[in-house]
């Protein structure tokens, strides 16, 4: 089977013939559709995250069609359409997944990372950390919402009952938290980098209130602000915007350093939160909720061969939305 494989980190992707991969138990066989490119794949991709496996498969937005089974993989049938996300497997005897934690497992695999991922026409996925995916969506619209969707969601319920929401980085996780955001009533501050119109237009067009530079201050102090974009330096831009007792909640998987800033920043019960990765409960609770929004995709569509050129439109900013490697 075709698929773009990283040898190297710091290497652009090589398309090869690799051998189709097996089932075990408890295990899929995907034919792959669809596969969205998320933030994360470039972090493993440029070095940012250690420890990936290698030679690697990347790819955690996967969308495709089962069609083999391993023993115990009850969950599914042949010919189902799933969805698998970044959290491929977890213990399930550590304390963290014995307290409803498994986001936080000491003994994780990861799809796209630790896990053979969607950049390629097969891979493999476990059963029970597999989603179904609302028949509405096409597979390239669903796709990005397996990470961006998911881990926005996470972010944003830890906002709480914020209804001044800042965004910080208006790319594909944005996108689709702020729909979310406005459905439930919230009022939606947008932050791109300096500059990007085109950033600011599209959060205008889904209903954000405001959406101006990251630089610049809200034009009314924030419940809450989430960020996405990778720059600590946004850290104590955020505390500085938020209001006593507000929270910054840090979305992303790697970040640049935080700087160091003065304690007034964070007094008056002001808070900094990391998200990692997600639980199946988020998923379950997040594609219950989407149709009903309903959250909609906005998507550059790339084919399999050109998942470079998708990672580079997206390290250079210029993606509007997310990219899709579509098979």
């Amino acid at each position: 089977m075709k698929a773009m494989v990283m040898d190297k980190p710091g290497q652009p992707l090589r398309l090869a013939d690799i051998p189709m991969p097996s089932c075990r138990a408890g295990q899929l066989l995907v034919k792959v559709h669809a596969c969205a490119v998320c933030r994360t794949d470039l972090h493993v991709v440029d070095g940012e995250l250690t420890g990936a496996k290698l030679p690697l498969v990347p790819g955690h937005e996967i969308v495709g069609e089962v069609v083999e089974k391993g023993e115990d993989a009850d969950e599914f049938e042949i010919g189902d359409r799933v969805g698998i996300p970044w959290l491929g497997w977890t213990c399930g005897t550590c304390q963290y997944c014995k307290s409803g934690q498994e986001n936080l497992c000491d003994r994780p695999k990861f799809t796209g990372y630790t896990l053979d991922g969607g950049y390629a026409e097969y891979t493999v996925a476990y059963a029970g950390f597999c989603f179904r995916i609302p028949k509405m969506y096409g597979d390239a619209e669903a796709a990005p919402l397996l990470c961006a969707g998911l881990i926005g969601y996470r972010s944003l319920r830890m906002t709480g009952e914020a209804q001044r929401l800042g965004i910080y980085g208006f790319g594909a996780a944005a996108h689709l938290v702020a729909q979310v955001a406005r459905y439930q009533a919230r009022r939606v501050f947008a932050f791109t980098r300096p500059g990007d119109r085109a950033a600011q237009g599209l959060a205008i067009s889904l209903g954000a209130v405001w959406a101006g530079d990251s630089t610049t201050p809200p034009p009314e102090p924030l419940d809450a602000a989430i960020i996405f974009a990778p720059v600590g330096d946004l850290v104590p831009i955020a505390l500085r915007a938020v209001r006593k007792g507000g929270r910054v909640v840090c979305g992303g998987i790697h970040m640049s350093d935080i700087p160091s800033f003065p304690y007034e920043l964070l007094w008056h019960e002001k808070t900094v939160c990391s998200v990692a990765n997600l639980t199946r409960q988020d998923g379950l609770e997040f594609f219950q909720l989407a149709p009903r929004v309903p959250v909609r995709s906005k998507v550059e569509i790339y084919q399999l061969a050109e998942a470079n050129r998708a990672l580079e439109n997206l390290r250079a900013g210029r993606l509007q939305g997310a990219a899709v490697l579509l098979l």
